[in-house]
């Protein structure tokens, strides 16, 4: 999301929060929860070019969701309670919200673990099994390094040759998002190896970034080992499922899966799909899940749980805790689900408008 998006998106969430308009809503729109997405969990604020800013909060900004979560009254679930009451919906009195962490990064253990453990609060890691290996590739991280170094940007991206400014910040977060977004609609071999070619360009090494950033195998189950964890599944490679073909996409869920398993001596239930959006996740992929007996799996759709999706645990929306809004008057207001009803609403209306 550009800059702009963000300034007008905060400006949105705050005139609901004071207007009140969100609370009043909420009856309404607040659904029967919120399975909350986080990435990273580190300290210090990210200043100039830093467009993965928005996958990192503080450990204080956790520490205050929970607090407020606790103070409002939100149970707080593992993803086994979540499902356990997505098969009663009619039953649930209290709104909840449960903490998921995508990819596994090392902060998680270092940084986030602590603040949970201080509350007796579980919450759920998504492990892609590659990562654990020290073999994945965080593109979207080595994009963003070489883009820092470079002053001016030239790719090729399905067979559209691209030459941006990237002099300043400005420039430099524009042609970050124009190629990122490029690079997310393409083959993901091909968005790897153009990452990389950027890299060798810009003289910047990220071959050890897996290593430094994502927990190994031991990190893994010393996290796994406290009972406030459930570890879920995040396939092999973070590729983008729907752009695989059947049997590929099956074989990533099920390999790591299985590894999963094996390394860490549990059942694991539960999954989440790499980007997770609807040009990353569909049908296809949510029936594969079900099929393979999986409890829950969670997409990066927005959005509060509903009575509805006790009809489909395996595409289940989260609430993003993003870097940019680490107020609480963000999340209180997203969590009332007045902003994606509100966004629903207009979606539904403007094409009905514009053909009248």
């Amino acid at each position: 999301m550009s800059r702009r998006s963000t300034k007008y998106l905060k400006a949105a969430l705050t005139a609901l929060h004071y207007s009140g308009a969100s609370e009043l809503l909420s009856p309404m729109t607040g659904g029967l929860g919120a399975i909350l997405m986080l990435h990273r969990v580190v300290p210090g604020k990210f200043e100039g070019f830093s467009p993965n800013r928005i996958l990192t909060i503080t450990p204080e900004f956790l520490d205050q969701t929970i607090r407020q979560l606790i103070e409002a009254g939100f149970d707080i679930l593992s993803l086994d309670e979540v499902a356990a009451r997505l098969k009663e919906p009619a039953k649930i009195s209290r709104p909840f919200v449960a903490f998921t962490l995508d990819d596994a990064y090392r902060d998680n253990l270092e940084y986030a673990a602590p603040v949970f453990r201080r509350y007796g609060v579980p919450y759920a890691v998504y492990a892609p099994t590659d990562y654990i290996d020290g073999h994945g590739d965080l593109w979207w991280l080595s994009l963003e390094q070489a883009i820092a170094k470079l002053g001016h940007v030239d790719c090729v991206i399905d067979a559209r040759a691209l030459s941006l400014p990237s002099a300043t910040v400005a420039e430099k977060d524009a042609t970050y998002h124009s190629i990122y977004w490029r690079l997310r609609k393409t083959d993901e071999t091909v968005a790897r190896t153009i990452t990389a070619e950027l890299c060798r360009k810009a003289g910047v090494d990220t071959r050890h970034l897996c290593r430094d950033l994502v927990l190994d195998w031991d990190g893994l189950r010393q996290l796994a080992a406290d009972p406030l964890v459930t570890i879920g599944a995040h396939t092999q490679r973070h590729y983008a499922l729907s752009k695989l073909g059947a049997g590929a996409a099956r074989h990533e869920m099920t390999a790591s899966i299985a590894r999963l398993e094996a390394e860490l001596r549990r059942a694991v239930k539960h999954f989440s799909y790499p980007f997770g959006d609807v040009c990353s996740a569909g049908q296809r992929e949510f029936d594969m899940a079900s099929e393979l007996g999986l409890t829950t799996a969670v997409t990066t759709r927005k959005g509060v749980i509903g009575a509805r999706h006790a009809a489909s645990p395996t595409a289940l929306p989260r609430v993003s805790l993003n870097g940019d809004y680490q107020l609480l008057h963000y999340t209180k207001t997203l969590l009332s689900g007045a902003p994606f009803a509100l966004y629903d609403l207009a979606k539904s209306i403007l094409p009905r408008a514009i053909a009248a």
